[in-house]
């Protein structure tokens, strides 16, 4: 059973960092896929970094290239998103899923949230201007 827990949101002034963290349980990270998503308030949910550790493929949103990144703990099964020069724009729900890894149709240019089956609860991150 995959079981998904996204934390570290919070309020940051433009500019600022915060990094959050996804604790997943029943997942491998060899075997599955792994995402960053976000929505915001009146908005489609997207894709924000995605990756299959198995064969390389990564998916990286143009809005947030350069400044944030993904890491991974395998002792603790946790991925982080280190998001750094925080934006208003930023500002949504972040949620973190996963999928076995073959199933999502994920490239360098494309995700698609509903190819991903299990979801974490989602972290706010609100950033001020």
């Amino acid at each position: 059973d995959v079981q998904l827990q996204a934390s570290g949101g919070g309020l940051v002034q433009t500019g600022g960092s915060l990094r959050l963290a996804c604790s997943a349980s029943g997942v491998s990270f060899d075997d599955y896929a792994i995402g960053w998503f976000r929505q915001a308030p009146g908005k489609e949910r997207e894709g924000v970094y995605c990756f299959v550790r198995r064969d390389g493929r990564t998916f990286v949103a143009e809005s947030v290239k350069g400044r944030f990144t993904v890491s991974v703990d395998d002792t603790k099964s946790t991925v982080y998103l280190q998001m750094n020069s925080l934006k208003p724009e930023d500002t949504a729900i972040y949620y973190c899923a996963a999928e076995p890894w073959f199933r999502p149709a994920l490239n360098s240019a494309f995700v698609r949230w509903r190819d991903f089956g299990s979801w974490g609860q989602g972290t706010q991150v609100t950033v001020s201007s």
